[in-house]
């Protein structure tokens, strides 16, 4: 396993934000990355660094999950999640198209549940094998274990505990996609909501919208130097007058976070700093050169309690900040 010292952590983030690692090891298989994480307790395990929030000081220890391979429908922790979506279409399996464009590695679309356009991995998932620092044993865990729901998943519930080492997705095949549940993603493709599309459209209409919101990693986007969005879609019991929302299974209402922002008083591309809002979309705060964590997390806080004092909600954080809290 290579390891470095006083490496830079700011260039493995998608936000471009944190001070350096005094002791970085790499790790290209899960053998070394259980073996790394077991002689350090306390290091950060990294990913693709793209929900991720970084401290201005650094840190002491950080893993960097590196292992790749695809062995049918499992997944090695350290495979670019995107790749793995324009893949399994290739291959002729359904059901990821919606979450093309999501930044990051496959280890952490499980801990976080990802999802866009009224779909998420949850859906998809078969099981997840991980290390438990806390037991010190390898475990594979079935998608009925894993305690998925909105952004959330008992990975996510202990920071710290978990470190997932691949991903056995449950796929079908075909050439339709799932049923489209989102409406701009239905208006995109022409069609009703609950109808499919070809996969192959839905993964390219997909794309286009994220671009569209500087939510697809691009060197010449400013707008994408971000962690996506920052804040989670609340759930509330009864939505503002006029905010778009969703019922959601727990019997509350998903409304839409951005919009809370947006009227708030906070539009796109506000603020004259380094930091601010997307031009694109309010939900994401940009890292327009030379800002720091600490200006971040300022700019943060004044979006939340603005939607706080106008509304009575408060938004939650979706990137993970290491070493602090909003």
């Amino acid at each position: 396993m290579p390891s470095h010292t006083d490496v830079p952590l700011a260039p493995l983030t998608s936000l471009r934000l944190g001070g350096p690692a005094r002791s970085l090891v790499v790790c290209e298989s899960a053998a070394d990355l259980v073996e790394a994480v077991r002689a350090r307790p306390c290091a950060l395990v990294l990913g693709g660094g793209s929900n991720v929030v970084l401290p201005d000081e650094g840190l002491d220890e950080v893993v960097l999950v590196r292992n790749r391979g695809v062995s049918g429908l499992e997944l090695q922790a350290g495979e670019d999640w995107d790749e793995v979506v324009r893949l399994s279409l290739e291959q002729g399996y359904v059901g990821l198209e919606a979450l093309s464009g999501i930044p990051g590695t496959v280890g952490a679309s499980p801990i976080q549940n990802i999802g866009a356009y009224g779909a998420e991995l949850a859906s998809c998932i078969l099981s997840v094998r991980a290390f438990d620092r806390e037991s010190g044993a390898e475990v594979v865990l079935p998608a009925a274990a894993c305690g998925f729901a909105y952004r959330h998943s008992v990975f996510k519930a202990s920071p710290g505990r978990w470190v997932v080492l691949s991903v056995q997705l449950a796929l079908s095949q075909g050439r339709l996609s799932a049923p489209v549940r989102y409406a701009e993603l239905a208006d995109c493709l022409g069609v009703a909501l609950g109808d499919r599309a070809p996969a192959a459209d839905v993964r390219e209409a997909v794309l286009a919208l994220r671009r569209r919101k500087g939510m697809v990693l691009d060197p010449s986007d400013a707008d994408s130097v971000s962690a996506g969005s920052f804040f989670t879609n609340p759930l509330v019991p009864m939505a503002p007058a006029g905010a778009p929302s969703w019922p959601d299974p727990s019997g509350l209402v998903k409304v839409s976070a951005a919009w809370l922002i947006e009227n708030s008083g906070f539009g796109k591309g506000w603020g004259e700093g380094p930091i601010g809002l997307s031009s694109k979309h309010t939900l994401a705060l940009v890292n327009r050169g030379g800002g720091t964590t600490a200006e971040l997390l300022a700019v943060a806080r004044a979006v939340r309690d603005g939607v706080q004092s106008t509304f009575g909600i408060t938004l939650v954080n979706e990137p993970v900040i290491v070493g602090g809290e909003l």
